[in-house]
């Protein structure tokens, strides 16, 4: 398919409409064969489940043009099974791991013009969603739900790309000790929204949250996981159960140990030893990494030695590293990349 005419370097982290999008519907407790539809408009009831009580789950991954021409994937079932996990816990039908995965290959190949080019920068986001949708007054599931994916094209998360950015530590709490924090629920991203814009409106591009129950341990951001590195090179993932386990975080870990031959720990990360770090980065499916130069505390500052210029060495080989094994300029680990035929 011929690549439609867009300023594929120039793209930002927004929704352009695409030609088709995949569409399943769950009723009488089963879900329908599902089918591509060019209409992106979705009609249904004033008291549907997810407008009274929002009832929705969705995930995110991308499509890439590699180095020899392919249009591919990148762990797909991955995103399905953590799908399924949302799914249990918001007590929504699971749709079916093996028909997620072939739902994202139909909507990557009907909008293949929209998969940019190798060394644009850019790359095909992915959107697999589900809602309930039959009418919902009482406080309980809904009893249709329906399945949906789409694709935009989308340049960096965040404006500047691979810039070092400045957060800052977040008065809010993001997700509840035995909440919904480790699953990608609608309702963890709305709660989200205030403090975002809040600390948009203050100067930083994104917000530190610390654990609720005593916030003094590192959690997330709004939308990605940290990532820290010692100065002897260590990686230190912060563990948490209200932390979403990040498809990229996982990625990066396994790169790091296999690939980097780097020495990995995952625990609980205590906000004081923070200072004491070399390099931080942010890690998800939008942002890949994107590095943190900076972070405010309450009219205070940290800063890494990595400095405001330019990412960290370490994060700099990680980031190189998975972006290559996506790109197909570096070799895979076996089941990470999938073929759009």
């Amino acid at each position: 398919m011929e690549k439609k005419n867009i300023d594929w370097s120039n793209l930002g982290f927004g929704y352009i409409v695409t030609d088709e999008r995949y569409v399943a519907n769950f009723k009488d407790g089963a879900w329908d064969e599902g089918c591509m539809t060019t209409d992106a408009n979705i009609v249904m009831s004033e008291c549907a489940g997810v407008l009274q009580y929002a009832q929705t789950c969705f995930e995110g991954l991308k499509a890439y043009t590699t180095v020899d021409g392919r249009i591919v994937t990148f762990r797909p079932d991955l995103n399905a099974a953590r799908m399924k996990d949302s799914c249990v816990r918001l007590e929504m039908p699971v749709f079916p791991e093996d028909r997620f995965i072939e739902a994202v290959d139909k909507v990557v190949k009907a909008n293949a013009g929209y998969v940019p080019p190798y060394g644009s920068g850019a790359t095909l986001y992915l959107r697999p969603y589900m809602f309930g949708i039959s009418p919902v007054i009482g406080v309980k599931p809904a009893e249709e739900y329906q399945f949906r994916l789409f694709a935009t094209p989308v340049g960096p998360y965040f404006k500047g790309g691979a810039k070092p950015i400045t957060i800052t530590v977040s008065d809010y709490d993001r997700a509840a000790p035995h909440g919904t924090g480790h699953i990608k629920a609608g309702l963890n991203y709305a709660m989200s929204l205030y403090p975002i814009q809040e600390a948009h409106r203050n100067g930083f591009a994104e917000n530190m949250y610390l654990d609720a129950a005593t916030r003094t341990y590192v959690e997330e951001t709004g939308g990605a996981n940290f990532l820290f590195v010692t100065k002897d090179n260590t990686v230190v993932i912060p563990k948490s159960d209200s932390i979403l386990p990040s498809i990229t975080r996982r990625s990066l870990v396994y790169v790091a140990e296999h690939y980097l031959g780097l020495k990995v720990e995952e625990r609980k990360v205590a906000f004081t030893e923070v200072k004491d770090f070399a390099e931080c980065g942010l890690c998800g499916t939008a942002a890949v990494i994107s590095p943190v130069g900076r972070i405010h505390d309450h009219g205070t500052y940290i800063d890494f030695p990595s400095g405001m210029d330019e990412m960290g060495p370490v994060i700099t080989k990680l980031r190189e590293t998975l972006t290559g094994i996506q790109m197909g300029t570096i070799e895979a680990p076996e089941g990470w990349i999938r073929e759009i035929k």
